[in-house]
This record gives structure tokens, C-alpha cells and sequence, in this order.
């Protein structure tokens, strides 16, 4: 079994109550609170721009030219490409971009990202293969799963084409592979790299329920 599988098995329960989740199952049936939406709309968006500061700090840091080109490219894929979504979507409900880039991390959001971040900077390139791992998987999971309960389409169907298209799969598998390849290179970091990928699928869940408590700062 791939290393990369071993912890999707060990991340079973965080993963089952992802796609379990009222964000993830009233999206799918189009029965989302817009409100909640416009959360997760406006926190994946600053979520997404330390996500990819993270991936560009892990180029830096690669030490062969073909892992440090497909990290940098990732970072530059997601301001890109999966932002682009996000930006449709403020289109769509009125929102501008200065909104986006202005808008204050919920608490969540802040303990996801400067983990990353942390990570990203003090860890190891083991590690950090393992802490981003949750994030694109989980979301092709999910994705899959709300396609499985989509009665037609509805308002939120951009979401699941994007997170189930060819272009994310393929990304994904890109993100599996950085993970075996960096558990056969160095093996001793193997126990680390469980540990950081528990906590950034923990994240991941609390993300879910942060958006859809629409999560904010009490004073």
C-alpha cells in the first residue's frame, strides 16, 4: 500500500465526517444558506492565497529541479485557476475583490493557514507534502460525494464541476505522488508526516463547520 493511502486509512473518520457534514451534504442538493456560502467563499479565498504561499515556499526549498518547477507551478495554478472559481462566485453574488482580499480569517481559517505556514517554513518538505495533502484530496473526495447526492444541477454546481474536473483530479494525483515519492525518500520522517497530515484533515473539517456556523471573532 502507497504511503499516501496509509494515511487516507488512518484519516478514515476525519474523512467519512467531511463528506457528512451539513456544508457538504445541503450544498449538494442546492439547499445551502447563501449566507454560509458567501463565507466559505470569502475565507477559501484567503486561505487560498497562504495555501499557495506555502507551496512556493516548498519549491524553494526542493532540491531537484523537476520538484521545484511542479511546486512553484502548483503555487501559480491556484492563484490561477482554482481562484478563478472563487472570483466567479463574488461576481455572482455582488462581491469585489477588494471585499475578498479584505476580508478579516475567522479564527479557523487563522489556525489552518499560519499551521501551513508554519510548517511550510520550520518542517521538513516531507512534512509539508503531508500537511497539503488533506486540502486536495479532501476536496476531490467531497466533491465526489456531493455529485453522488446532487439531484440535477442547482446554483452550487460550479463548486463540484471545479473540485471533480480532469484538470483538479490530475493535480491531485501530482500531490499523491510528492507524497509517496517524499515517504520512500526519507523514510524517517514518516511518523511526522502522519502527524501533519492528522492535523491539517482535522483543519479541514473545522474548515467545513466554520463556514457553516459562519464563524467570526467575538470581540
Amino acid at each position: 500500500m502507497e504511503f499516501s493511502d496509509q494515511l487516507l486509512e488512518e484519516g478514515s473518520e476525519i474523512w467519512e465526517a467531511q463528506k457528512q457534514h451539513p456544508f457538504v451534504v445541503e450544498l449538494a442538493r442546492g439547499e445551502l444558506d447563501e449566507d454560509a456560502f458567501l463565507h466559505w467563499v470569502r475565507q477559501d479565498y484567503r486561505y487560498l492565497l497562504d495555501y499557495a504561499r506555502v507551496f512556493a515556499v516548498a519549491g524553494g526549498r526542493a532540491r531537484d529541479e523537476e520538484t521545484m518547477t511542479r511546486l512553484v507551478g502548483t503555487a501559480h495554478t491556484i492563484l490561477d485557476y482554482e481562484m478563478e472559481l472563487h472570483r466567479g462566485f463574488a461576481d455572482d453574488y455582488g462581491l469585489s475583490r477588494d471585499e475578498l482580499e479584505s476580508t478579516t480569517k475567522a479564527p479557523t481559517c487563522v489556525a489552518y493557514t499560519n499551521y501551513l505556514l508554519r510548517v511550510a517554513h520550520e518542517g521538513s518538505l516531507a512534512e509539508i507534502s503531508a500537511a497539503v495533502y488533506p486540502c486536495g484530496q479532501g476536496y476531490l473526495d467531497v466533491a465526489r460525494r456531493m455529485d453522488e447526492l446532487a439531484d440535477g444541477e442547482n446554483r452550487y454546481t460550479p463548486f463540484i464541476d471545479k473540485y471533480t474536473s480532469d484538470e483538479f483530479v490530475e493535480a491531485v494525483g501530482w500531490m499523491r505522488e510528492f507524497v509517496d515519492d517524499c515517504a520512500e525518500r526519507y523514510p524517517g520522517e514518516r511518523e511526522a508526516m502522519r502527524d501533519a497530515f492528522v492535523r491539517s484533515a482535522r483543519l479541514e473539517h473545522a474548515f467545513w463547520g466554520m463556514c457553516y456556523t459562519q464563524e467570526g471573532w467575538d470581540v
